[in-house]
């Protein structure tokens, strides 16, 4: 339920908290004090689309906080869900919800602290509170909504859910015929891509690591006879072949010598004979490999040419497919699997129509079964809803459920084949018209509560609230609607704004919503009644201001019998 319900700086309202009960809440007050302005701050913070206008004259950002406590609630675990879905903490079932609106326009919506969209707010504030009153928004206006009151009162949410998962299968499977169709001359274009790609990278036999050594033979082709000349000189010049006593290789051999003959006068020389002794024979290993390179060192143009054309040939393939070979021959497996797939069994057109018409055939079952439950569950709930309609002496008023086939191409969606349409005839002989199109708000308010009275078994959502459902009415449907409101608080926490005494006298708390005018600046004020304050209102609403000793007397009756009634 909603614990507590802070603004500020919203509209006339500088600064206000509401700390609410459980059962029956009443917000009274005179005409134009900030009651309506407190249900619009309830649409600000469960996030609905709110005006920059709504901010208080000279302030900057105005700010809605409300708190509740879904412990033990039917919406609880689906609450619950939701925030792990977004990673948000939810923890001893108490959830605040947060609205700022600056005065530019922009707004922030929060979550237990962390920041959402406003869309984000409004899914989870659909669990959280259901308000029904005199505005473009109401629920029941909805068509979808009116399906799903019928749903909820049939007990039905298992088999639309089943019809929901096989018309998403079906949608989907009819989506990949959709792409077969319409794009055949796409994918044909596209497998013969793949195809010429994977033969021309398979064409290629390329290797890992194949250009790093093509580079390094062209590089020695192209420069073989340069090349011959330094090896040749440095074989010399290290191995001693016709180049004489300048040898490097001679001269470590007879420095070897020498070295030898001091070591065996001195032992200390020893370990620098040795070394010099490796040295040398290093120098003849590297002279005899240096020969033996030269002897490999060919020009060849051919072969050139033929490395060169390579060389092209993987520059081509990796400008294509990728920067290295790896790359080249990964695309070629990517391009492979591909290519599979379009001539796999999943894009079989056969298989998938026939797929298609067997799905279609198990929606149609089941939404025929869907339909009849609706059909049947559309005439008890007429017949409920008007006899809590005339429960209210509402009038004459009479109220019933349409139930018609679909239209469109498509007779059927998630929801099943059906498109549902409340009815409403506000006096008797009267032909039952849309109720979104006939009826006013404050019938539409009192045709929901009368909805609300028969499906309080079945609804989940902890907090109701009603907008005035007292427009147009005399105190003796008032008092219906009261014991009605009573009643209905006994699963929900009901927050009620009402001009009716008869229905501000069975709430449990009673709140009264008064504008002030401090320092030139109107503002409004919210007051818990108890005792005399709620006595004086009460006899206000009576016979006016100021209260009389007979009014009073008539409120501390209505008190008394509420009490009683309880």
């Amino acid at each position: 339920m909603l614990l507590d319900l802070e603004i500020r700086d919203f509209a006339i309202i500088d600064e206000l908290r509401i700390q609410l009960g459980s059962g029956l809440n009443a917000l009274t007050g005179e005409t134009g004090a900030g009651k309506s302005i407190i249900i619009d701050a309830l649409g600000a913070v469960l996030g609905e689309r709110v005006s920059a206008d709504m901010v208080r004259t000279g302030a900057r950002t105005a700010y809605v906080d409300a708190r509740f406590d879904l412990d033990g609630t039917g919406s609880s675990q689906v609450v619950s869900g939701l925030l792990d879905d977004l990673g948000i903490e939810f923890a001893d079932g108490e959830l605040i919800l947060s609205r700022e609106i600056q005065a530019g326009g922009r707004s922030t919506a929060r979550i237990n602290g962390r920041t959402v969209t406003a869309a984000l707010l409004a899914s989870l504030g659909q669990h959280l509170m259901d308000i029904h009153g005199q505005s473009d928004h109401l629920s029941l206006l909805r068509p979808a909504a009116q399906l799903a009151i019928l749903d909820r009162y049939a007990h039905l949410d298992g088999d639309r859910t089943a019809v929901a998962e096989l018309v998403r299968d079906w949608r989907a499977v009819r989506a990949r015929l959709d792409a077969i169709d319409t794009g055949a001359r796409e994918r044909a274009q596209r497998a013969d891509l793949l195809r010429f790609q994977v033969e021309e990278i398979a064409m290629a036999a390329l290797q890992p690591g194949e250009d790093e050594q093509l580079d390094i033979e062209r590089s020695r082709l192209a420069h073989a006879e340069r090349l011959a000349q330094l090896v040749a000189q440095s074989a010399g010049l290290v191995g001693g072949q016709d180049l004489g006593d300048q040898a490097a290789a001679d001269s470590l051999r007879t420095a070897t010598r020498t070295l030898s003959d001091a070591a065996a006068i001195d032992a200390s020389l020893t370990a620098l004979s040795n070394r010099l002794l490796e040295v040398s024979v290093l120098a003849d290993e590297i002279a005899l490999e240096l020969r033996d390179y030269l002897e490999q060192i060919e020009v060849n143009p051919e072969r050139l040419s033929v490395v060169q054309e390579r060389i092209e040939a993987i520059r081509l393939l990796k400008r294509k497919y990728g920067s290295t070979i790896d790359e080249v021959l990964a695309h070629q497996v990517t391009a492979e699997n591909e290519l599979a797939a379009l001539g796999g069994s999943e894009n079989d057109e056969v298989a998938l129509r026939a797929k298609a018409d067997d799905l279609e055939a198990q929606i149609r079952i089941a939404t025929q079964r869907l339909s009849e439950a609706r059909r049947d569950a559309a005439g008890r709930l007429s017949r409920d809803a008007s006899q809590a309609a005339s429960e209210l002496n509402l009038g004459s008023m009479m109220f019933d459920i349409a139930v018609r086939p679909k239209s469109g191409e498509t007779p059927f969606d998630e929801t099943g084949a059906d498109q549902v349409e409340f009815m409403f005839a506000p006096n008797a002989g009267e032909a039952s018209k849309s109720l979104a199109r006939v009826a006013s708000g404050g019938e539409t308010a009192r045709m929901m509560l009368a909805l609300k009275s028969v499906l309080a078994d079945s609804d989940h959502t902890p907090t109701l609230v009603f907008d005035e459902v007292d427009v147009g009415i005399g105190g003796r449907s008032g008092q219906m609607v009261g014991v009605k409101l009573q009643q209905l608080a006994h699963g929900h926490q009901v927050i009620v704004i009402t001009h009716l005494p008869q229905i501000a006298a069975v709430a449990e708390h009673h709140f009264k919503i008064r504008k002030e005018a401090i320092e030139g600046r109107t503002i409004s004020r919210v007051v818990l009644l108890d005792g005399t304050e709620r006595i004086d209102e009460l006899a206000a609403m009576i016979d006016g201001e100021p209260p009389s000793p007979t009014s009073r007397k008539a409120a501390r009756e209505m008190l008394e019998r509420a009490v009683a009634t309880a």
